[in-house]
């Protein structure tokens, strides 16, 4: 069977899917890469096909997501199918951008701990009340990968281009799923992204924000079997 390649989102590893490999790893050979150690989205991908094998099925939530559409860009004809989880196929708006700089400088005089507790933790979850303790999960990874990915993975994110051509080009059988009070990466975007490719499936996830795998494990990784088992 093909192999599946998950990539995890801005400040987070292989934890993020956890469900999802506990449920696949028996059925499929899964690997999670590191979204790390190069500044652009071009060299990450880059480092991706080199540890890739030949030809594979991709799965990314949020940068992880990003990350993969740049994969597909640069060698579409390895990535046999495509999930993309709660994600965002445009370049970065003015906007955003313009918090990208101050961030990077309260992590670079030691303020991870409270850019990830005060700014982007709080925008990951649907229920705030957390009963599966994944803001403690998301802040121990981040912690764990420290500042130096944290600044890495902002200016990958600030100098990223936009993809609608790569999804508009891929054809391969492809899912796109995000939770349905994702505030970082709106339904919009999704739909979006269905659009630009309508081969694939759009899989939304009730009572879940922007990190589905984790806040509802059991939907996310069906919708996940459901993609890996389509044979268009």
């Amino acid at each position: 069977m093909t192999p599946l390649v998950l990539l995890p989102g801005m400040m987070c590893d292989a934890r993020l899917f956890a469900p999802q490999i506990a449920a696949l790893c028996g059925r499929i050979p899964v690997m999670t890469l590191p979204v790390a150690g190069r500044e652009t989205m071009t060299d990450l991908a880059a480092g991706i096909l080199a540890c890739a094998p030949p030809r594979f099925a991709l799965a990314g939530l949020s940068m992880g997501g990003i990350l993969a559409m740049e994969v597909v860009r640069q060698a579409p004809e390895r990535v046999a199918r495509l999930a993309l989880l709660d994600t965002n196929p445009l370049a970065e708006t003015e906007e955003v951008r313009a918090r990208r700089g101050p961030q990077i400088e309260t992590v670079r005089a030691g303020g991870l701990d409270a850019v990830m507790h005060d700014v982007m933790i709080p925008n990951y979850l649907h229920d705030a009340t957390d009963p599966r303790g994944i803001a403690a999960l998301c802040l121990q990874m981040a912690c764990d990968l420290g500042p130096e990915v944290f600044v890495a993975q902002s200016k990958a994110l600030r100098d990223r281009p936009d993809q609608t051509e790569t999804l508009r080009a891929y054809s391969g059988p492809s899912l796109v799923l995000c939770g349905r009070h994702d505030r970082l990466c709106p339904l919009s975007r999704h739909k979006l992204m269905h659009e630009l490719m309508p081969q694939s499936t759009l899989e939304i996830i009730e009572e879940a924000g922007h990190l589905p795998t984790l806040e509802r494990p059991e939907p996310t990784t069906a919708a996940l079997v459901r993609w890996l088992e389509d044979a268009a």
